[in-house]
C-alpha cells in the first residue's frame, strides 16, 4: 500500500507541480506526518523532492525530474509493459523502442504472452489502420470526414468531431460531436465505411455521459431462448441477465434500443427466440420476417 501511495505522490506532484502536505494527506487519507515519512522514504529513494517553508511553500520535485523506476512496484512495471503489449497489433509496438527502453529501465523481461487484434474475420487489418486513424485524429484534435452506413440502412457522409473511442459488447464505437446534426452521436466503427482525417482542428470537449442513449428509445426487452442456444447467449448478454428455467431454457432481461437494428437483430436468432415482452415486438418481427418470405418464396 505505501509504495503504490509513494507513486501516487509523485505523479501528483509531477501533475500539479507542488502540493501541501496537507493537502496530500487529505487526498491519500492518512496522516500530515505519514505524508512527511512518506517525503523522507521518496528522498532517501532517491527521488528529488524537498519541502519549502513560507507563504507560498509547500512539497515540490526538482525541474527536470523524470520519472524513474524507484516508485514503481513489480506489479505496476508488468502492467505497464502489458499495457504497451495490447496496442501491439494497431501501432506495432513491441517492435518499437519504447517496449525496449522501459524493459530495460524496469530491469524486467517482457513476454510477449497477449495478442489484441480489433479486425473482423477477412478484414486483413483494413479495421485496425481505421482504429490508428481515429484515434489519432482524437488526441490531435482533427475533423473526420466519414461514410456511414446507419441502423436503417442510409449510408452519408458526416464530418464529425472525434472526442472517444469506446469498447462495448464486443464492437468499437467512435463518440463524437456530428456538425451536420450540431449535436453528440455514436458511431459504430465497424459501420464506418471510409473516412479521411480534415486538416482542420477543433476545440475538444467533455462527450455527455448521461445514460448513453442520445435520443434513443430504450426500453426492457425480455426473451426465452432453448438451452441449445446457450454459446450465443451468453457471447452476446452478461450472465446477471440470465435465468435458467428447470428444463434448461433460458429467459433473457435487457435494456435495448427500439430501433431498425434491433428487428434484425431479433431475426439473425430465426425460430430459436421467443419475444416475451414487450408484446407489440412479436407483430413488428412478424411483418418483416413475412416481407422477407415474400420477397425470397419460390
Amino acid at each position: 500500500m505505501q509504495e503504490s501511495r509513494l507513486f501516487k505522490i509523485v505523479y501528483h506532484l509531477l501533475d500539479k507541480g507542488q502540493a501541501t502536505a496537507s493537502e496530500l494527506a487529505e487526498k491519500f487519507e492518512v496522516s500530515v506526518r505519514t505524508i512527511y515519512r512518506d517525503i523522507d522514504t521518496l528522498s532517501g529513494a532517491g527521488v528529488p523532492v524537498y519541502t519549502e517553508a513560507g507563504r507560498n511553500g509547500g512539497i515540490h520535485l526538482m525541474n527536470g525530474f523524470v520519472l524513474d523506476r524507484v516508485v514503481l512496484s513489480e506489479e505496476e512495471k508488468q502492467e505497464i509493459l502489458t499495457a504497451l503489449q495490447s496496442i501491439n497489433s494497431m501501432d506495432n509496438i513491441g517492435n518499437n523502442p519504447i517496449l525496449q527502453k522501459l524493459s530495460a529501465i524496469f530491469n524486467m523481461s517482457s513476454e510477449n504472452w497477449l495478442e489484441v487484434d480489433f479486425s473482423r474475420w477477412g478484414n486483413k487489418g483494413t479495421d485496425n489502420e481505421k482504429f490508428k486513424l481515429l484515434k489519432s485524429a482524437v488526441i490531435h484534435q482533427k475533423c473526420v470526414k466519414i461514410t456511414y452506413a446507419n441502423s436503417c440502412g442510409i449510408i452519408s457522409e458526416r464530418i464529425v468531431n472525434p472526442l472517444k473511442m469506446s469498447y462495448k459488447s464486443m464492437s468499437w464505437y467512435l463518440k463524437a460531436y456530428c456538425t451536420e446534426k450540431q449535436d453528440y452521436r455514436i458511431f459504430k466503427m465497424a459501420r464506418i465505411i471510409d473516412l479521411e482525417i480534415l486538416t482542420e482542428s477543433f476545440c475538444k470537449r467533455p462527450f455527455p455521459e448521461l445514460d448513453g442513449t442520445l435520443g434513443q428509445s430504450y426500453n426492457t426487452i425480455v426473451l426465452n431462448f432453448p438451452e441449445n442456444m446457450s454459446y450465443r447467449v451468453y457471447d452476446e448478454f452478461d450472465k446477471t441477465r440470465v435465468s435458467k428455467k428447470e428444463n434448461g431454457d433460458l429467459t433473457v432481461s435487457v435494456e435495448m434500443p427500439e430501433d431498425e437494428w434491433l428487428i434484425g437483430y431479433l431475426l439473425s436468432f430465426g425460430t430459436q427466440v421467443d419475444i416475451v415482452e414487450p408484446a407489440y415486438l412479436k407483430n413488428i418481427v412478424a411483418e418483416q420476417a413475412k416481407k422477407i418470405y415474400e420477397k425470397y418464396k419460390p
